[in-house]
């Protein structure tokens, strides 16, 4: 057997399985990758909503992010639910060694609108965290709130509001469309070199919930195995779509039920 590509996961704990650390393993695992975590903050949540959320302790998640990184292998980070400033400045201090490709997931609101990162925490992720990333990966509502202006509403805008987060130091980023509107989803790579995009049909589903940690850890799990970016957005946004598509057949919960991470393995 092949020796498996390495990541290492850093965001909140999903109690109900669908988002977080329990998503990005689950993408991983599902590309054939093998994922490391470092627990950021427990949630009490499940497809309705966040009923509760305690960050940990910023000392232990920089142990548990130097204690992979001691031992194992990792291929590629990926960054998720971050919840303070002190948490995401010590993952910043306790990832100055890494050198190898970084995936930011901005993490602020629950699919169910339910807020997971304060105020401070979004200052301190521009000033630590942002420039270090290889790939920026923001849904249209969180790039506006990092950029502290209004969501963009058009393809075009969205892909203007790219450009000026590009200026903030990251080496891509990725406009996620699936909040936009239409019959076809668009998520816009914008790099240096221009601007590609990514497009599949919009589906009609509720069971959407854990998109955003399943497409970064995806990236994230290509770049391990040494796709470059663009084919590793094309295969993770690809695969998402698949999950995207299954997940009616899995009926979890009452509310915005998970993606299938195994559709391609098991229905």
């Amino acid at each position: 057997m092949e020796t498996p590509a390495k990541i290492l996961t850093i965001a909140g704990s999903d109690s109900g399985g669908g988002a977080g650390i329990q998503a990005d393993i689950k993408a991983a695992s599902a590309l054939g990758v093998y994922a490391a975590s470092a627990i950021t903050a427990i949630t009490a949540q499940n497809t309705v909503g966040v009923q509760a959320v305690q960050a940990l302790d910023p000392d232990l998640v920089a142990a548990q992010i130097r204690s992979v990184l001691d031992d194992i292998d990792i291929g590629a980070v990926k960054i998720g639910m971050l919840a303070t400033a002190p948490v995401a400045q010590a993952v910043a201090e306790a990832l100055s060694g890494f050198h190898g490709p970084v995936v930011l997931d901005p993490v602020m609101v629950a699919k169910s609108g339910d807020p997971l990162l304060a105020d401070d925490a979004v200052r301190a992720i521009l000033a630590g965290l942002v420039p270090r990333a290889d790939v920026l990966t923001p849904n249209l509502p969180e790039a506006a709130r990092l950029l502290g202006i209004g969501v963009a509403a058009s393809e075009a805008e969205a892909a203007a509001q790219g450009g000026e987060l590009l200026v903030l130091g990251p080496r891509a980023v990725l406009m996620k469309g699936g909040h936009a509107g239409g019959d076809e989803c668009a998520d816009l790579l914008v790099t240096a070199a221009g601007t590609t995009a990514f497009r599949a049909p919009r589906l009609r589903t509720a069971n959407t919930h854990g998109t955003g940690c399943s497409l970064s850890s995806a990236i994230a799990a290509e770049l391990a195995r040494g796709a470059t970016l663009t084919d590793a957005v094309g295969r993770a946004q690809s695969w998402l779509h698949g999950a995207i598509a299954a997940a009616d057949a899995l009926s979890v919960g009452k509310g915005h039920g998970p993606v299938h991470h195994f559709h391609e393995v098991w229905r």
